[in-house]
């Protein structure tokens, strides 16, 4: 896929003034959004994606459509996943709910900073070394294992990290907040609010959930525009649907096991991908596996839509038994 420099210019324009009028929205009326204003916005940025991957479709064929798609899809996945530390950092930190619309904002454009920084490392390193998706593979799986044993994060299971502990003692903090400032003037001293150590607990749990979400994506595709404007278009939008499906994360009990699948799916796709284009010397005596297959993206999209789909289907359906259930013993009781 050989890419312009001036379609790279036009999309980076275009996707900037679209979180440049999120950011005004914001700005000019901190609040709470209703239902339907993020359901409006949400199916917004989703229609937004699925024209992107039309306008792909028309002009760089089926099988580039399909690579973004599955992407996206991916990274959307991945990145409701994160909604579920966010929901914990705002009730751990008291953060106001008319100021978590501009905390959210902030969170994802250093998301996507990160990423972006991520991107560009990880294209440099696969043009030079074809061994790297070796190391991608066998870090999705041992994610994978990890997100199955651990489930979803809990409140009482959150632990600051060394950069949030240190931020605690060695910052002049306020007790309180002073609206979404991040400093404040308390008895003639200027003071850091909460909300700047809630800007680090969002920036560190960005930088932790890029490591993963970079590996997917590239075990999807390598071209470097599909894999920036994936990430870009599953991260928009990202803040009303935290105000949208926020109530119904706890019923998604299953979806930490429906990622687990795909990371660990995309984990073997890309240990398969580097066997069969294997050059490294102690593996085959540097020749490729014949065995080894490169999986189609049709399957590979088919497969992380029907785990996601199985799970979040599984999901509900228990959280409504469990709440009939609840139900009947409190009559019983």
């Amino acid at each position: 896929m050989n890419v312009s420099g001036w379609v790279w210019a036009g999309t980076l324009v275009a996707l900037t003034a679209v979180l440049l009028v999120d950011l005004l929205v914001i700005g000019r009326r901190p609040h709470e959004p209703s239902v339907r204003e993020s359901s409006l916005w949400v199916s917004f940025y989703v229609g937004l994606a699925l024209l992107f991957g039309a306008g792909l479709w028309l002009t760089a064929g089926g099988d580039v459509a399909g690579e973004f798609y599955t992407g996206w899809l991916t990274e959307y996945s991945l990145s409701v996943d994160n909604l579920f530390v966010f929901v914990i950092i705002m009730a751990r930190f008291a953060v106001p709910r008319q100021y978590q619309q501009k905390v959210l904002l902030i969170g994802i454009v250093l998301a996507l900073v990160m990423r972006g920084g991520f991107i560009a490392a990880g294209a440099a390193l696969i043009s030079q070394f074809s061994w790297v998706f070796y190391i991608f593979g066998a870090f999705l799986i041992y994610t994978a294992v990890n997100l199955a044993r651990q489930g979803e994060p809990d409140e009482d299971e959150f632990t600051e990290n060394v950069l949030i502990r240190w931020s605690r003692k060695a910052l002049p903090v306020s007790r309180d907040y002073d609206g979404a400032r991040m400093t404040t003037h308390q008895a003639g001293r200027r003071l850091f609010t909460p909300m700047l150590i809630v800007m680090i607990a969002i920036g560190t749990t960005d930088l932790i959930f890029a490591l993963d979400s970079i590996p997917a994506i590239f075990g999807i595709t390598q071209e470097p525009y599909l894999v920036f404007t994936a990430n870009v278009f599953a991260l928009m939008g990202l803040r009303q649907l935290y105000f949208l499906v926020g109530g119904l994360l706890d019923r998604l009990i299953y979806l930490s096991y429906g990622l687990a699948v795909v990371l660990g799916f995309i984990g073997v796709k890309l240990v398969l991908e580097a066997l069969a284009d294997n050059h490294l010397p102690f593996v085959n005596n540097g020749e490729p596996v014949g065995w080894a297959p490169h999986l189609p993206i049709w399957f590979s999209l088919t497969v992380i839509l029907g785990t996601l789909a199985i799970a979040t289907v599984a999901s509900l359906v228990k959280s409504a038994r469990d709440r009939r259930r609840k139900l009947a013993d409190a009559r019983r009781g």
